[in-house]
């Protein structure tokens, strides 16, 4: 598997974009601002988006995403997610008042875009590649996805914070090449990371002790200003393990 970084900010700013993962050339894990910097060709490509939830940071390209390849898009572009995140999307996005129901357009028959629920612990396959939704705890009902291959696995955690359902299901799952796991705020910062259900490198920490495997930690959703200073706390809590701060526009082949 081919893994390109489109954004894996915590914000906006010169050069940040916001959570969006391409894999191979045809899905989407979210789809924050990073999918703004695609060429036309690319998203054409793009045939699935599979959605951790519903915050806008995560989901603001979907529907400039589907009004630009309107003209192209001869099949729907499925959209999967929880149910929940697929009823805020449609009743705060694609409400006719926010951004036109592509999933109405051009008519009822052969709409443009297409909304598959899938719910933690189901999984979907596209082509060789399986993506299993993992419930996650976070201030709106989210998932991590794993994604393997007969020859490689990553997780991306999503927004999430301290819980007990990812690392069990990862244990059970196996082999795990890259975790890649949000880290939202400094430890000086701890209390709001609790309140916005985001981790720290202090609640990781407490947390990653519970995988069993150790693969690759990759972090991404760093808040603007504080990269430098979160990556360093994260390299004291977690001594021994492989850290990689991600930065947009990398690509891993998995």
């Amino acid at each position: 598997m081919h893994l390109r970084v489109l954004g894996c900010s915590g914000g906006i700013g010169a050069g940040l974009r916001t959570t969006a993962f391409l894999v191979d050339e045809d899905v989407l894990i979210d789809a924050g601002t990073g999918v703004g910097d695609l060429s036309y060709d690319e998203m054409r490509r793009i045939r699935h988006v599979f959605v951790t939830h519903s915050h806008l940071d995560h989901v603001a390209s979907i529907p400039l995403l589907v009004d630009s390849l309107f003209e192209d898009l001869k099949e729907p572009l499925i959209v999967h997610a929880q149910q929940a995140t697929i009823d805020a999307l449609r009743q705060h996005v694609f409400n006719w008042r926010i951004w036109p129901d592509f999933s109405e357009l051009p008519d009822h028959e052969h709409p443009v875009l297409r909304f598959e629920p899938l719910e933690p612990g189901e999984s979907v396959s596209v082509g060789n590649r399986t993506f299993e939704a993992i419930p996650v705890r976070h201030t709106v009902p989210a998932v991590a996805y794993r994604c393997s291959n007969a020859v490689s696995a990553f997780c991306f955690s999503g927004d999430t914070s301290t819980n007990d359902t990812l690392w069990p299901a990862l244990n059970r799952a196996g082999a795990l090449d890259m975790l890649i796991v949000e880290v939202g705020f400094p430890n000086a910062d701890v209390e709001l990371a609790r309140l916005a259900l985001h981790y720290s490198p202090g609640l990781l920490a407490e947390d990653i002790a519970k995988l069993d495997v150790r693969p690759r930690v990759c972090v991404t959703h760093l808040k603007p200003g504080d990269e430098a200073r979160t990556m360093e706390e994260l390299r004291e809590a977690l001594p021994g393990h492989d850290l990689h701060r991600l930065q947009g526009g990398e690509s891993f082949q998995l």
